[in-house]
């Protein structure tokens, strides 16, 4: 019989509804399921705001204060979705607790924050995952699949990028991604780590970088609701009282990866006209993988053994066939979206709860690309190369 596992939510946010979203719909498309997510409890801000995600979301009871959900017996999984200025304390608590964590991404703040995570978990001999999903996408999935197989051969060059333009309007509010003290870092931590951990996962650890990080709004208007908004979804009008930018809004760096390989990232809220523009490139010694998440279905390969006339790049329409295909949808291109990524990163991670193997990313793979992101915004300071600390 499949166990149940009570899991505790701790955020009710966007992320809250993603989450939420993968419980209910996990043992739908891998069954049989390792475990049947229950949503027991969800806790928020306020009590009203919890009660709100709770009938929202479908949890069967809300909660105002995470300290108490956290020791509750009855408890598996504390699921952390809140912004990054909680998640040390809250996980911490919860792996001495003897709980389950999954933790949004990034991991902490400050690199200290994740050491103490990461020791913690270790400590307390929980299973814990650091939810970057996008490598949970059957087309990147697959790339890993050929890159293991060596159909690129040696991988020469990593090219990594993260667009959006949410944050362009400088009359956008001040959300606390613009908040050193709550966030750690601006676009560095927000999405920049996402290509980090794309890098890490298809090429190897990141040795060595070399940065500039530029922030082009220094003000923006105070956030007039206590929900967080995104970009300019909440227009400041009239002369509205501003508060200050104190972190980044755009990266670019050169990699040096610890195995050889060279590369470059960049990440910016500022670009208009790019949504959500992840996009990864990999030259090897064999061939080139192409993958851009806008086009999530499709993974662009070309093999170097391929025959002279049919030399290019080519579109494969993962489906059936490739990762995760037999859980998802039946036909190739029928369509992967976003909570689909987060229904794959659910099911990996009851899977490493039942089995008692740590999945990936797991805590410590959040502290490496902590690390990261620490040596990019060194650089950006110093405008030297900087070495990826351990």
């Amino acid at each position: 019989m499949t166990k149940v596992m009570n899991v505790a939510m701790i955020g009710g946010g966007f992320m809250g509804k993603a989450h939420a979203m993968a419980y209910a719909s996990m043992p739908m498309f891998f069954w049989p399921a390792p475990a049947i997510p229950n949503r027991k409890v969800v806790v928020d801000v306020t009590d009203a705001m919890a009660q709100t995600a709770r009938d929202r979301y479908g949890f069967e009871e809300a909660s105002s204060d995470w300290r108490a959900v956290v020791a509750r017996p009855d408890i598996d999984v504390i699921d952390i979705c809140t912004p990054n200025n909680v998640h040390a304390e809250i996980a911490i608590a919860a792996a001495e607790a003897g709980k389950h964590i999954i933790c949004e991404k990034p991991l902490a703040r400050t690199v200290e924050e994740a050491r103490s995570m990461a020791a913690a978990v270790k400590k307390a001999g929980v299973i814990h995952m650091v939810a970057f999903n996008y490598r949970r996408t059957p087309a990147v999935a697959l790339a890993k699949k050929y890159i293991e197989e060596g159909r690129i051969g040696r991988i020469l060059n990593f090219r990594g990028t993260y667009l959006q333009d949410w944050s362009a309007d400088p009359d956008g509010p001040l959300s606390w991604r613009f908040q050193k003290k709550i966030a750690g870092s601006g676009t560095v931590g927000d999405i920049a780590t996402h290509v980090v951990d794309l890098a890490h996962y298809l090429v190897g650890p990141i040795e060595t970088v070399n940065a500039i990080t530029t922030t082009y709004n220094k003000t923006r208007p105070l956030q007039q609701s206590g929900v967080d908004k995104l970009g300019a979804s909440e227009k400041a009008s009239g002369d509205v009282e501003r508060g200050e930018v104190d972190v980044d809004d755009e990266v670019i760096s050169m990699l040096r990866f610890e195995n050889g390989a060279i590369g470059s990232l960049e990440a910016t809220r500022n670009a208009y006209g790019r949504n959500n523009f992840i996009t990864l490139e990999i030259h090897g010694t064999k061939g080139s993988i192409h993958f851009n998440y806008e086009r999530r279905d499709e993974l662009q390969v070309m093999f170097a053994d391929d025959p002279a006339d049919s030399r290019g790049f080519r579109t494969v329409y993962t489906g059936p066939a490739h990762p995760y295909g037999d859980g998802l949808w039946p036909i190739p291109g029928l369509g992967i979206g976003y909570s689909e990524t987060k229904i794959v990163e659910c099911f990996d991670f009851f899977t490493a709860i039942k089995t008692g193997r740590l999945p990936s990313p797991n805590f410590d793979d959040g502290l490496l690309t902590e690390l990261v992101a620490d040596a990019l915004l060194r650089s950006g300071e110093t405008g030297a190369w900087e070495r990826v600390g351990r």
